[in-house]
């Protein structure tokens, strides 16, 4: 998948999980995750407007990203009895090391 969707796709998944969690039932075991995700999807989109551009700072954007992507899905991998947030952490590890890949091959 190119990077752009796939930075994209995780904005998505992370605004769902986002979403969700705030459903449930005990908020305050969710309010890291809320902000984790909240984070990662505007450091996912802001690269991706950085990378469809080509600007100069592309490169420091993926590495924030990378290590924006990892927290939070660290943080949702504590969640594994919620599917919203086993999703969330699959799709930004992806997302990390897709990052991490385009900018080693920059």
């Amino acid at each position: 998948m190119e990077l752009v969707n796939m930075l994209d796709d995780c904005v998505a998944t992370c605004n769902n999980c986002a979403t969700k969690d705030l459903m449930e039932p005990d908020l305050s075991e969710m309010v890291r995750c809320i902000r984790l995700d909240i984070d990662c999807s505007d450091a996912c989109s802001l690269t991706s407007h950085y990378l469809s551009r080509g600007s100069e700072f592309t490169t420091g954007m993926l590495v924030q990203c990378a290590l924006i992507c990892d927290a939070c899905a660290e943080e949702c991998e504590k969640h594994s009895d919620m599917p919203h947030c086993v999703e969330c952490a699959r799709v930004c590890r992806n997302c990390a090391q897709e990052c991490r890949q385009f900018r080693k091959e920059k």
